[in-house]
């Protein structure tokens, strides 16, 4: 089977540099996702605690898992790599802001191969409901948000 992607879209009436700020801030998930219980920086990234090569471990009902951040541009995409935690390979995520609306679209698409064969389509319902509710919980907090 081929590899498996989801893309969920939200719309937000905070500007892109304050949704931007939230994504870069690993601390804040925990706040906005609706699905994250903790967060914890594991390895320092280039030039600054969450630049690129970083690693932030999410904790979600008990499960740890691990991602990289791949690279960002300031106000505009972040990318980032799971590295551990779920059954999967290859697992990308990017999320891409662009202003219009009054606000901000926030686009984030993920694209991953199951590690167990035939899990992916289960994989792939579970983790559309997962992305799904971090978005939408990213575009209601940074509605309420002040501009930054």
């Amino acid at each position: 089977m081929g590899r498996y992607k989801i893309e969920v879209t939200e719309h937000t009436t905070a500007d892109p540099a304050t949704v931007y700020a939230l994504l870069r801030d690993g601390s804040t998930w925990p706040q906005w996702s609706g699905a994250l219980d903790s967060f914890e920086l594991e390895k320092e990234g280039e030039g600054e605690p969450e630049g690129v090569g970083a690693v932030r471990i999410f904790r979600s009902r008990g499960i740890a898992g691990r991602d990289e951040i791949l690279g960002f541009t300031p106000d505009t995409t972040f990318s980032y790599a799971h590295l551990r935690g779920l059954p999967v390979r290859g697992y990308r995520g990017d999320v891409q802001l662009t202003p219009g609306g009054g606000g901000t679209e926030i686009r984030w698409r993920v694209s991953f191969d199951p590690l167990i064969p035939g899990t992916g389509w289960l994989l792939h319902r579970a983790l559309t409901r997962f992305v799904g509710r971090v978005v939408r919980g990213l575009a209601t907090y940074s509605s309420a948000k002040p501009a930054l």
